[in-house]
């Protein structure tokens, strides 16, 4: 019964998760199949193709499923295609058709797409399309020219329904950051667990989700390129550059934040293993910061139209970082030393991302070295 029980509850947890990725990617896939419909339609009718099979593939590859660099992907399949057509219908023209020759033109083709660019949608896109004139399309067909005018329509298709279907250009990027700070949030609190009760167990918890963070952080990274984009190309988000700018400044300070958690988290596992001598403010410390991660998180979320609440989110960091003293590390052993330090940079991270300067943001730490009065000799 127990077994039976465990496997429901993966089965659950399991397509739970598969409906929140079919969620994600939903509007993604809409604009998919909109612009293969679209991109079919417009070869057809409109420039008069007979069977433009590769105008709705090129919308397709153009757009992904995944929302970042749309923009390049379609230029580089552009390119791909007229690289691998060009060199693929002049070489098959001299040489003639056959398994050598077809290794030959791919062989070319992509090596010189690897040469104009190193994406790799060009490489695969000149292979293919190589391909397909050394086995398909008879040498000297217009059948080369007329693929590289569908890829051009598929291209620019996609684009068009993305800045006339988009999505919105902050929102993926917010809750991902928004999903950082929930993770680092509870990374903190379980460090703060362990070392309250000297177990290892929590901190080792701790530093799993810490190490798992990253695929969180390269997802923000993408949303906000993908958002810089949509914004760029669609009229109705050209209003949310400000608050994308705003977002993508708080990447690289929320990045380096993470890094030096799992390292607090490491030291820390390494301080309870060792039986280290610790402060118990130190404990209070990292709890105060889980908690300032709570106003953060809900700065991060701020709605698009709204105004992110910094000035709150700073003083709360502000008033964790006034305790952060020096004193803490009296008679401290390394690892119990290297949590302060550690501890000192992330609220050093966090003030940045709620919109601080990192010279103002180190201004607000206590100094670590007491500077001797000046004297009237001195």
């Amino acid at each position: 019964m127990a077994s039976a029980s465990k496997y429901t509850e993966r089965s659950k947890t399991k397509a739970r998760a598969s409906f929140r990725r079919l969620k994600l990617s939903a509007l993604p896939v809409v604009q998919c199949a909109l612009a293969a419909g679209l991109a079919w339609f417009v070869a057809t009718e409109l420039v008069g193709h007979e069977r433009p099979f590769f105008a709705p593939i090129a919308a397709v590859v153009s757009l992904g499923v995944s929302l970042g660099a749309r923009m390049r992907r379609s230029v580089e399949l552009v390119a791909g295609v007229t690289v691998g057509i060009g060199i693929g219908d002049v070489l098959i023209s001299l040489i003639g058709t056959g398994p050598w020759q077809i290794a030959l033109v791919v062989a070319l083709a992509m090596s010189t797409a690897v040469l104009l660019d190193g994406g790799a949608i060009i490489a695969m896109q000149a292979g293919s399309s190589a391909v397909l004139v050394a086995t398909l399309i008879p040498p000297g067909n217009s059948g080369g020219p007329d693929r590289m005018v569908d890829a051009l329509v598929g291209g620019l298709v996609g684009i068009a329904v993305v800045a006339l279907v988009p999505t919105h250009p902050v929102r993926r990027a917010r809750k991902d950051a928004a999903a950082v700070i929930d993770t680092s949030a509870a990374v903190l609190r379980l460090v703060g667990e362990g070392l309250l009760a000297n177990d290892s167990r929590p901190i080792s918890e701790a530093l799993a989700k810490a190490r798992a963070t990253q695929p969180l952080i390269d997802a923000m990274r993408t949303d906000l390129r993908g958002g810089r984009e949509i914004s760029r190309i669609s009229p109705l988000y050209w209003n949310s550059r400000k608050r994308l700018e705003e977002l993508t400044k708080t990447a690289n300070p929320l990045d380096n934040a993470v890094r030096n958690i799992r390292v607090l988290a490491r030291r820390s596992l390494s301080l309870v293993q060792d039986d280290e001598i610790l402060d118990p403010r130190l404990v209070h410390l990292v709890d105060a910061l889980s908690d300032s991660l709570v106003v953060l998180h809900k700065m991060i979320l701020a709605d698009p139209g709204e105004q992110p609440d910094q000035a709150e989110a700073a003083r709360v960091l502000r008033s964790v970082a006034a305790h952060a003293k020096p004193e803490l590390m009296r008679d401290a052993g390394l690892s119990a030393t290297v949590v302060l330090a550690q501890i000192r940079s992330i609220i050093v991270d966090l003030l940045q991302v709620a919109g601080l300067s990192r010279i103002s943001a180190l201004a607000t730490l206590p100094p670590t070295v007491a500077h001797p009065a000046v004297t009237p000799e001195g």
